[in-house]
């Protein structure tokens, strides 16, 4: 055991080398992972974020000292699109029949369409029985046609005797019986043309050519893209006559409040806004509306991008409070137009995120 030993101690010896070990209380991998560590974006224990400077140029962070002030108090209402009666229209077959396309064959989605434009053509259904009664009516009426000919014919021969009276008699009644026989002859066969009530775009068209429709089908929907209308429903009448203003979240569109129903419909009051740019609206889209009222309310105006939801899923804005530095704070939010929201539960002089936040809201 002691040669064991004696072997031993030369190795022992250069494992150590020349250290200073007068300080055994340093560690030093614990001070190099605190180094790289210290350069990371992280969520500290209290709930603050750490962001270098650097990584807050890379997430293009950018904030704001908002100021509280007087804003409109606003409401949240459910709408769609629908069409504005004045520049839209809808082709519906009088009867049912045979659709067959018109001159310029059948319109397409998204075609422009002139008023006027035949776009379909219906051949009525008509059973055998009706084309047998048709046919023996009109023979019925050929042979009354043949007498009355010969009639006139008969009375012009006696010219000198025969008042002339009882001549102009006979060829009225050839001439209607001829009349009627034509137009019956033409309703047999003619078809019912589909035209088009307005200039506009095809919103709607779900037809081929052969198909049976029937009558007061909707053929076609015609509307004008720049014309549109948007309906919502409010539950509370004086709500409905609080209203100035609206607009679309998200969205640059200004609405222009047109007015409100004085009858309910399904237990709510219908609302009607125009759009002053609807090009990027469809017919029948449901979407949401801010609407400003004449009331008021004291609150900071901050930018929708602003608002971010923390793990309870409760509304946050994040502070800016030092230079790396930032902490979420819990607030109370209400729309205030399309791209702005007001905040209320922060204090004068806060330096809000209002670019960004989602991305600081996502470190760990």
């Amino acid at each position: 055991m002691l040669s064991l030993a004696l072997l031993l101690s030369p190795l022992l010896v250069q494992a150590h080398g020349d250290e200073d070990h007068g300080d055994t209380g340093h560690a030093e991998p614990a001070s190099l992972s605190a180094v790289f560590a210290g350069d990371k974006p992280r969520r500290l224990p209290d709930g603050r974020v750490f962001l270098p400077k650097e990584t807050q140029r890379r997430l293009a962070l950018r904030t704001l000292v908002p100021e509280t002030r007087q804003v409109p108090r606003t409401v949240e209402l459910n709408g769609h699109v629908v069409m504005d009666p004045n520049a839209s229209g809808r082709v519906q077959p009088l009867q049912g029949g045979r659709l067959m396309a018109g001159p310029s064959g059948l319109p397409l989605l998204g075609q422009n369409v002139a008023k006027g434009e035949v776009l379909a053509q219906v051949t009525p259904s008509i059973s055998t029985f009706d084309l047998a009664t048709q046919a023996a009516q009109v023979a019925d009426w050929e042979i009354r046609r043949q007498l009355a000919e010969k009639e006139l014919a008969r009375l012009r021969k006696l010219t000198t005797v025969v008042a002339r009276k009882e001549i102009d008699a006979a060829e009225a009644e050839l001439a209607g019986l001829t009349a009627q026989i034509k137009a019956l002859k033409q309703g047999m066969v003619k078809p019912e043309l589909l035209v088009s009530p307005i200039d506009g775009v095809i919103a709607s068209s779900s037809v081929v050519n052969g198909q049976v429709v029937e009558s007061k089908e909707i053929v076609f929907e015609i509307i004008d893209p720049a014309r549109l209308l948007i309906e919502a429903q409010v539950y509370d009448p004086r709500v409905a006559n609080q209203i100035i203003s609206a607009n679309i979240p998200n969205d640059n569109t200004p609405l222009t409040y047109i007015g409100s129903g004085k009858a309910l419909r399904e237990g709510a009051v219908p609302l009607l806004f125009r759009a002053e740019n609807a090009r990027d609206l469809v017919l029948g889209q449901l979407l949401s509306i801010v609407a400003q009222t004449d009331q008021s309310l004291r609150g900071m105006p901050l930018p929708a991008s602003a608002i971010v939801k923390n793990a309870a899923n409760e509304p946050v804005v994040w502070l800016h409070v030092d230079a790396e530095y930032f902490v979420a704070e819990p607030v109370q939010v209400q729309p205030l137009d399309g791209e702005q929201v007001v905040v209320t539960g922060l204090r004068e002089q806060q330096r809000v995120v209002v670019q960004g936040a989602t991305l600081l809201n996502q470190i760990r």
